[in-house]
């Protein structure tokens, strides 16, 4: 594959979230909306509705932001907070958003998926998943084993919140930045992979009942 000035993105799955108030009484959130509590159950994550948001980017030039989808995803919480979960994400949805494009300069979402899903970052071919396993919960931060390429590393996701999205389901929500180099996803030549930032922000949007 030819080698360009493509910003390279590590997609990761991360968390399941969820968090509640201790006390019982709704909290006004960042976003406008309130925490609420919910009760000891099995949550139904509705993979339709839930994405993974990436973004990443090449220092002083531009950046690159997307999707991918949640193929698989369970949750479980006990009074009121999370009690165990996990879940799993399809490599091969990838999906870029922005518009950092030249057609001219041969530079296309196509040809950036293709690279994010060469064997220099995420070898979709032989690590066509990643996953996320919740281990431990203190407050608004859920940490847990992130695993990518068939690497393993403790990772935390913070700012969580859960707000009611109807009067049947939740969104949880939270954000994590990782180090994309822990799971060996870079170039080979160390000039090449010297303009790409090594964080790579997340942000997890679950739709649960």
């Amino acid at each position: 594959m030819k080698r360009n000035h493509y910003f390279a993105i590590i997609l990761v799955a991360a968390a399941i979230i969820l968090h509640s108030c201790n006390t019982g009484q709704n909290k006004e959130s960042d976003s406008g909306k309130k925490s609420v509590a919910i009760e000891a159950a099995s949550l139904n994550v509705d993979l339709a509705k839930s994405f993974l948001f990436w973004k990443g980017e090449m220092l002083g030039l531009y950046s690159h932001e997307g999707i991918i989808n949640i193929s698989e995803a369970e949750l479980t919480v006990s009074d009121g907070a999370v009690a165990s979960g996990s879940f799993t994400v399809d490599m091969s949805s990838i999906t870029p958003t922005d518009e950092a494009y030249s057609v001219e300069e041969g530079r296309t979402k196509e040809r950036l998926v293709q690279h994010l899903s060469s064997p220099d970052f995420f070898d979709v071919e032989n690590h066509p998943v990643s996953t996320f396993t919740i281990k431990k919960v203190d407050g608004s931060s859920i940490t847990g084993d992130l695993t990518i390429r068939g690497i393993t590393h403790e990772e935390t996701v913070r700012n969580v919140q859960i707000s009611k999205e109807s009067d049947e389901s939740y969104k949880i929500t939270g954000e994590l930045t990782f180090d994309r180099t822990k799971y060996d996803v870079k170039f080979q030549m160390t000039l090449q992979d010297m303009v790409l930032s090594d964080d790579i922000q997340l942000k997890i949007e679950l739709i649960a009942s």
